[in-house]
């Protein structure tokens, strides 16, 4: 069962108010499962590019929340919201994320951010990821990308509080 779900608790405040400290999540491992490299490759890439990360069930979106170990200490886990996918162009200026040259709606967050990051592209096997409570959330802009293979699972289900329960709404980008 924990090959396809994991629980996860939420722990300080960088997800607010889309998710709160302590709530509790289940994690579904299963949505970014790889095939990269496995026997199952050959059956469903016929095109597929070698060294890109190849996902079973389609590679994560745009909104997606996903829990990941942190590069730089693989052995925490992190709760954040895809932002940039690989080749993406991301910027954040004036309070506000430009993502692929177009301003980025994103109703979930509270404050704007109140900081600028330069203008880079996510590189191949990658993802740009924030925070929903920005002012507060150490994420992509401060430490950089988080490689595909750091990718647990998207965050699906709170189940605790109770008065959290139910599936988690996730963004959806046109860009």
């Amino acid at each position: 069962m924990r090959a396809v779900i994991q629980n996860f608790k939420v722990e300080g405040t960088s997800m607010e108010p889309t998710l709160r400290s302590n709530e509790f999540l289940i994690v579904n491992k299963a949505t970014y499962a790889r095939v990269d490299g496995t026997p199952i490759e050959r059956l469903v890439a016929s095109n597929h590019s070698s060294g890109a990360p190849l996902f079973l069930f389609g590679e994560p979106a745009r909104g997606d929340i996903v829990v990941f170990r942190f590069p730089a200490q693989p052995d925490k886990d992190f709760i954040k919201r895809i932002i940039g996918k690989p080749g993406d162009t991301i910027e954040i200026r004036n309070g506000r994320v430009i993502l692929n040259g177009a301003p980025l709606d994103e109703p979930y967050i509270s404050r704007e951010p109140s900081y600028d990051t330069p203008r880079t592209i996510v590189p191949p096997g990658n993802y740009f990821v924030l925070g929903d409570n920005r002012p507060n959330s150490s994420d992509s802009h401060v430490w950089g990308f988080v490689p595909a293979d750091n990718l647990i699972g998207k965050a699906w289900f709170a189940y605790w509080p109770p008065s959290d329960w139910g599936p988690l709404v996730q963004g959806a980008y046109a860009q």
